[in-house]
């Protein structure tokens, strides 16, 4: 190769940097990239569309990918899935029952075959989220996450190649815990804001955890006398570069992904992190920076923090999660977000399956 290193290394991207140390995860239900899914201040990756943005799979080249409902609810309503859209409708009528039973098995079979599409544009997992409208029910979580797993298994899918993610609720973690330790099937745990919900995952075996690093510091600009935070200092980057410290430190394998980032300040501080999941827009950015960019977390810094080992039943877990007001109101809000749009896809779904058939 012509250059030297020092050249090189100074027109490489940050994006291509990061990569070195950290595995990047494309957060987005759109995988032909017509039209990506841009962030908000409400949404780690929202339902925002911008037409004409950067290709968000086949450009950045993300080893794994994140839906949720809000992006899989903002894709479905794209011309170019609407083949996906009717498949999962006829899905839903073919196994018949109730209409909310109809409703139910085609929105299950819209999650599974936008991750199917994913998953042939990427090397690794996918993660798909099981209804945040069951998320203070355990057995309900279990059952629907098998389900999903049959889905993908009918579609010629390894489990393995696939994340379930659930709400970081006491019942959530539970879920976790019960599909990973009998079922083979590997968790994602989401909308995780506290230091406790972190210890419970751990503590719970589950494979990845995602700590929410913008929707953090929304709740500090909103609920306290400072707007701006540097990098560094960014509470969501505090709490998430805390819980990697305690999980290297106390030789935890659940890996820890940093997630719902406001812009790539945050990211550049998390660098070294296991996992970062990204936005297209912010994926975008990163491939547009040359800056230097060295890795701010490592193992060996983190088994020299003097963070003590914690273990918490469920009292001292609801206790210590409690006692985090920020991270009690966030959960709460992403659960409610999360069910409104699984309740707006489903409204959707509705209309085209049943006016459909009352126009015949």
């Amino acid at each position: 190769m012509s250059g030297s290193p020092v050249k090189r290394q100074r027109m490489e991207s940050v994006l291509d940097q990061l990569k070195q140390f950290t595995t990047v995860v494309a957060d987005t239900g759109d995988f032909h990239g017509e039209a990506a899914l841009a962030p908000s201040s409400e949404r780690g990756a929202s339902c925002a569309l911008s037409a004409g943005r950067p290709r968000a799979i086949d450009e950045y080249k993300p080893q794994d990918a994140t839906t949720n409902p809000s992006l899989i609810l903002a894709a479905a309503q794209m011309p170019t899935y609407q083949e996906l859209v009717e498949e999962a409708i006829a899905h839903g009528r073919r196994l018949g029952g109730s209409q909310e039973e109809q409703i139910t098995n085609a929105t299950d079979k819209l999650f599974v075959l936008f991750g199917v599409e994913i998953l042939k544009k990427i090397p690794g997992r996918v993660s798909t989220e099981v209804d945040a409208r069951l998320s203070f029910d355990k057995d309900a979580m279990v059952a629907r996450a098998q389900r999903l797993i049959d889905l993908y298994k009918e579609a010629g899918i390894s489990k393995d190649r696939i994340l379930i993610k659930l709400s970081s609720t006491w019942e959530g973690i539970q879920a976790g815990k019960q599909l990973e330790e009998q079922h083979g099937i590997h968790c994602n745990m989401t909308l995780l804001f506290s230091f406790a919900q972190a210890v419970a995952c751990a503590e719970a075996g589950v494979t990845l955890i995602s700590p929410f690093v913008g929707r953090i510091l929304d709740w500090h600009v909103a609920n306290t006398d400072k707007k701006s935070f540097e990098p560094l200092e960014d509470p969501g980057v505090k709490s998430v570069t805390k819980i990697y410290n305690y999980y290297k430190k106390f030789g935890y394998e659940t890996v820890v992904m940093g997630a719902s980032f406001r812009n790539t300040g945050e990211i550049k501080a998390l660098a070294g992190c296991d996992f970062l999941t990204v936005s297209p827009q912010l994926l975008g950015e990163l491939l547009k920076d040359h800056s230097k960019l060295a890795p701010t977390l490592s193992v060996k810094a983190a088994q020299a923090s003097d963070l003590e080992k914690v273990h918490l039943d469920e009292k001292a877990f609801r206790w210590l999660h409690n006692e985090d007001r920020m991270a009690v109101e966030k959960l709460s809000d992403g659960i409610r977000r999360f069910a409104a749009d699984a309740v707006k896809l489903e409204r959707m779904l509705a209309e085209r399956m049943f006016s459909a058939e009352n126009g015949k």
